[in-house]
């Protein structure tokens, strides 16, 4: 018997793809929808059985939001995360949300079949290893500390740290070369090696990542401006 379903991505795309090939076995797909700010009231007003919801990121603070929404408003959905390959504290996270399970996603379709049925049955859909490692940061979140602004700052030498602070502050090149008494040349370079360890395009992205994961709570305030290197 098929299942009523909705199907909630990141891209449009990839929600309509998964929904297509869902109907094509026999589930009830009631929507297809990207996962903007009415998602989670969409799930609560169609209350489908089992509600898959993509995410790239989950171990973003507040991604699970919705599924607190949905299981507050709508406890008999079950919703399945679909992620990639995860951490412990971003299984942990959708759990102590409420979801009903984890699923990868680069997993057969099925394989997410297997995980939906589970989940309408009111079981854990997750792999069993995955399921104890979400366990065990529930249970003792200090032992397994994922802290990425810590291993981001671990990345970068002390200058490139330096350069980055400067960039979240706004400086542009010619102040970062000034107060760091470098040639904006060798703060271009500084500026693009910071980007590229913390795979961003842009120093709007690499301040904003910083800021997010408390990166420059841990570097501190720059130093003055030392003597001019060549």
């Amino acid at each position: 018997m098929g299942v009523r379903l909705m199907v909630v991505d990141d891209h449009r795309l990839l929600a309509e793809a998964l929904a297509s090939a869902l109907k094509l076995r026999g589930h009830r797909v009631l929507a297809a929808a990207a996962p903007a700010a009415g998602a989670a009231e969409l799930v609560i007003s169609r209350a489908p059985e089992v509600c898959l919801l993509g995410t790239a990121t989950p171990a973003e603070p507040g991604m699970f939001d919705p599924v607190v929404k949905i299981k507050r408003e709508r406890p008999q959905v079950a919703v399945l995360v679909l992620g990639p390959v995860p951490n412990p504290r971003g299984i942990a996270a959708a759990f102590a949300a409420g979801a009903s399970g984890y699923v990868r996603h680069d997993e057969r379709i099925e394989g997410v079949e297997r995980a939906i049925m589970k989940a309408r049955a009111g079981e854990a859909a997750v792999a069993p290893q995955l399921l104890q490692g979400a366990f065990s940061e529930l249970l003792n979140p200090a032992a397994q500390p994922d802290d990425e602004g810590q291993r981001l700052l671990q990345m970068l030498t002390p200058r490139e740290v330096e350069v980055l602070v400067r960039v979240a502050d706004g400086e542009d090149t010619r102040l970062i070369a000034a107060g760091m008494g470098i040639a904006p040349s060798t703060a271009r370079t500084h500026v693009q090696r910071v980007l590229m360890k913390l795979g961003v395009g842009s120093r709007l992205e690499a301040a904003a990542l910083a800021a997010r994961t408390g990166l420059l709570d841990r570097a501190g305030p720059v130093p003055g401006p030392p003597g001019v290197e060549p």
